[in-house]
C-alpha cells in the first residue's frame, strides 16, 4: 500500500514537472444557509475515578502492582496479611463439616426417635451457627485482598509493603482511561442548538474523540451566563489525560449565508484548510478557507477570493500543486 502510495506521489511530481496537467473534477460552489461553528475549551476527566481502601486492618504483604500499569478487573493488587484469618477459616471450615454430620445423623435419629426433638433442634442449630460463623469468616478473608473494581490503570500508590493499615485506609487509586467525560461552558444560544444524544468531534491533545452529548447541568454561571453541558467519549486507547484540555466546534441557534463546497472539496496543506479553484487559463488557484459548519457530506466555508458559481476540485485535489496546470475530466 505505502510503495503504491509512493509510486502515485513521485508520478505525480514527474508529471508537474513536465508540465502535464492534473486530472481532476470540479464542481460547482454554491451558496446556503447553515448554523456557524464556533469553537469552545473544556476539560476532560475520566468517568470512572476509583481510590482503594483497606476493609480490614492488618499488614500489607503483597503489592502486585506498579504505579501506572493496567491491570484487569478482578485482579489482586494488595494483599493484606491474613494468617490468622485462614487458621480461623480452616478451623471453623472443620467445625461446619462436623457439625453437618452430626446434623445429619440427628435427623435420621429422630425419625426412629431415637433422640428427642430438642437434641434434634440443638443439632440443627448448632450446624447453622457453625455455617455462619465459617461464612462470616470467608468474607473476611476475601476483603483481605484488594482487587481491581475494573479494568484500568494505576495512578497512584498510596502504601509500602510492610505498612500496617487500618480499616478505611487508602491504598491505591485506579481510572478507567477507556471512556472520558468531557465538559464545556456554553452560553444560552449554543445549548440551544444542542440535542441530546448527538455525537460531535472533539480534539484532545491533537486526538479526534466521537463525544456523546449526555445532557447539560442545570445550573448556569451568574457571571458567564454559561451552561455546563458534557460529553462521553471512548477514548479507543489513545492517550489522554484527566485534566487535559479538549476543544469542540458547537453550531449556534442562528443562521447566516455561507459557500458550500463538497468536503472532499477542503484538504489540509501546509497547516491550514485548503481549497482549488480553476482559473481561466486552466491552472489551478490555492485558497485558504476557514470552515464555518459541517452539513452531512458537504461542508460550509467562508474565505476571501470564492464566490458561488466558481469550479473547486473536488476529486484529484491531492495531485494538485498551487499554478499547476489541471485537465477537468468530468464536463
Amino acid at each position: 500500500m505505502l510503495k503504491k502510495l509512493l509510486i502515485a506521489v513521485v508520478s505525480s511530481v514527474v508529471l508537474y514537472a513536465a508540465g502535464a496537467p492534473s486530472l481532476v473534477e470540479t464542481t460547482k460552489i454554491i451558496k446556503g444557509e447553515v448554523n456557524p461553528l464556533q469553537e469552545f475549551v473544556g476539560t476532560l476527566k475520566f468517568d470512572r475515578n476509583s481510590v482503594l481502601a483497606a476493609q480490614n486492618s492488618g499488614v500489607v504483604k503483597k503489592i502486585n502492582f506498579e504505579v501506572g500499569d493496567s491491570v484487569k478487573k478482578g485482579k489482586t493488587l494488595i494483599q493484606i496479611d491474613a494468617d490468622l484469618l485462614n487458621a480461623q477459616v480452616n478451623s471453623a471450615r472443620a467445625n461446619a463439616a462436623s457439625a453437618k454430620k452430626d446434623y445429619k445423623r440427628y435427623a435420621k435419629l429422630l425419625e426412629t426417635k431415637s433422640v428427642s426433638q430438642k437434641q434434634y433442634d440443638d443439632m440443627k442449630l448448632n450446624f447453622i451457627t457453625t455455617k455462619s460463623t465459617l461464612a462470616e469468616l470467608e468474607i473476611q478473608k476475601e476483603k483481605k485482598s484488594i482487587k481491581a473494581p475494573y479494568s484500568g490503570i494505576v495512578v497512584e500508590k498510596k502504601i509500602n509493603l510492610g505498612e500496617w493499615v487500618n480499616a478505611g485506609t487508602a491504598l491505591a487509586t485506579i481510572v478507567d482511561t477507556s471512556k472520558a467525560e468531557i465538559t464545556f461552558n456554553v452560553p444560552l444560544n449554543i445549548y440551544n442548538g444542542l440535542k441530546k444524544g448527538d455525537i460531535y468531534n472533539i480534539n484532545v491533545g491533537g486526538n479526534i474523540l466521537k463525544g456523546k452529548l449526555s445532557g447539560a447541568i442545570p445550573s448556569g454561571d451568574k457571571l458567564t451566563r454559561t451552561f455546563p453541558v458534557k460529553f462521553i467519549a471512548k477514548t479507543d486507547k489513545k492517550f489522554v489525560f484527566d485534566g487535559q484540555e479538549a476543544q469542540v466546534s458547537l453550531s449556534k441557534n442562528a443562521k447566516q449565508e455561507a459557500l458550500i463546497v463538497p468536503r472532499d472539496a477542503v484538504i489540509k496543506r501546509f497547516g491550514q484548510n485548503i481549497v482549488f479553484i480553476i482559473d481561466d487559463k486552466m491552472s489551478a488557484v490555492m485558497i485558504p478557507v476557514q470552515i464555518i459548519a459541517y452539513l452531512e457530506n458537504q461542508v460550509a466555508i467562508k474565505a476571501k477570493g470564492l464566490a458561488a458559481g466558481q469550479d473547486v476540485v473536488s476529486k484529484g485535489n491531492e495531485r494538485v500543486f498551487p499554478n499547476s496546470p489541471v485537465k477537468i475530466i468530468n464536463k
